[in-house]
């Protein structure tokens, strides 16, 4: 389980927004992009996230384009 302390310091790669814990998994609070956790390691490659329906790009989500603008 991630703690709270930990989560509070976590961000989303693409945009730096906060993440939210959700269903075991780590949710952008921005871009809804979701980072699974293994042996209570969060995964945060971009490459790796789960990105939201009907987006078919990293450079698609909300935190791409925040980012680059």
């Amino acid at each position: 389980m991630i703690s709270q302390d930990l989560l509070e310091i976590l961000a989303c790669p693409i945009g730096k927004a906060p993440l939210e814990l959700q269903d075991g998994k780590l949710v952008c609070t921005s871009c809804g992009a979701k980072y699974r956790i293994e042996d209570d390691i969060p995964i945060m490659l971009i490459e790796e996230a789960e990105l939201p329906e009907g987006v078919e790009s990293v450079n698609d989500l909300k935190c791409a384009t925040d980012h680059i603008a």
